[in-house]
């Protein structure tokens, strides 16, 4: 019995790093790379009359920051069902 919770917990663990690693990533390519790294090549590209380098520079990083909060919350919902750790 113990072994099958030990497991359990090492399975929801690596599920949990996997979703924040994953949000890094994303992280990480919005931030840095589209505001920095491929910023002169988006800036070819216009989002609402504004160059889409600087576009995700100044509110595209916002937005897809708090959809990252939204997406983690809902995955680590969803994650503690599965794994029977909720609290409700």
């Amino acid at each position: 019995m113990r072994e099958n919770l030990d497991t359990q917990a090492q399975l929801y663990w690596r599920a949990n790093i996997q979703t924040v690693l994953g949000c890094l990533v994303v992280w990480f390519l919005v931030s840095f790379g589209a505001g920095i790294l491929f910023a002169d090549a988006l800036n070819g590209i216009m989002l609402g009359g504004f160059p889409l380098g600087f576009w995700f520079a100044q509110q595209g990083s916002i937005v897809i920051f708090l959809l990252l909060i939204v997406f983690y919350a809902w995955r680590m919902n969803r994650l503690d069902r599965q794994f029977n750790v909720d609290e409700i």
